[in-house]
């Protein structure tokens, strides 16, 4: 009889709260016991304090600090997101200005007092889960543009077998052999520019055969969300994106391949 663990991984809420409502539901059917998520709480959607209830003081789930949550918690100025074209900065500087504004006190306390990383041994792997890289919160680490012999390095460098990030939106998996992988779990806040209303999150099951990993796609009520958007006077690019599956805003940061399969 197999004696088998199934655990929730995901990032980037970015304020979604109906998504991540979704997550929990969905995942929990799934045989889901417990949730990680590897930061960037606020961002991008409305009404920032919805999340929160979902996500404190539960036993069973786990949060970790974004770029996001780290300057939310902290008063800064911008979201160190790491965009650097002058267009994508403007649009996360709206995204931060409303998020910052519209987080209370006590959920920015909670946001700047989180983990930065997660380490776990699980049958007999090494676990680890960043944001963005274990170099730098902010770093993107894109499918195209990361090596074999680079990831290796990672895991290497960092004493891990399987390594989960989050933080450029888009997910992948690299099977790098002996049961070395390297996870981006996506984010469940906004579509990963697929042309899709879904956002995509990992089920790691552990059992008597060791650890696989699992990706998947979660659909909610995006069309709630947009109005809840609009009521917040948001902008409308932004909320096209939840309509339409298609990035609006911070796509200088994309490398080729990637911004070549949506249409802007």
């Amino acid at each position: 009889m197999s004696n088998l663990i199934t655990r929730c991984i995901f990032g980037g809420v970015y304020n979604n709260y109906l998504s991540l409502e979704a997550l929990f539901e969905k995942a929990t059917k799934e045989g889901a016991t417990s949730f990680y998520c590897l930061g960037d709480i606020g961002g991008f959607g409305p009404y920032p304090d919805r999340v929160f209830p979902f996500i404190k003081d539960k036993e069973n789930v786990f949060v970790m600090q974004g770029n996001y949550d780290h300057s939310i918690g902290n008063r800064l100025d911008d979201c160190a997101c790491g965009y650097v074209d002058p267009e994508d900065q403007a649009n996360a500087q709206i995204s931060y200005d409303y998020t910052l504004k519209n987080t209370s006190d006590i959920n920015k306390d909670w946001l700047r007092d989180l983990p930065s990383e997660f380490r776990f041994e699980w049958a007999n792997t090494r676990i680890l889960m960043s944001h963005g890289s274990p170099r730098r919160t902010n770093e993107f680490l894109w499918e195209s543009t990361c090596s074999d012999v680079f990831l290796l390095h990672l895991l290497n460098e960092y004493k891990c077998d399987i390594l989960f990030i989050t933080h450029t939106g888009i997910p992948w998996i690299r099977d790098l052999g002996d049961g070395r992988k390297v996870v981006n779990v996506g984010v469940i806040g906004r579509p990963p520019n697929d042309g899709t209303e879904d956002v995509d999150y990992v089920l790691l099951h552990e059992d008597e055969n060791g650890i696989r990993v699992e990706p998947k796609r979660l659909s909610y009520d995006n069309e709630q969300l947009a109005c809840d958007m609009e009521d917040e006077l948001l902008p409308s690019y932004f909320v096209e994106t939840i309509r339409t599956g298609w990035w609006t805003t911070c796509l200088d940061v994309l490398p080729a391949k990637e911004r070549a399969i949506g249409p802007f």
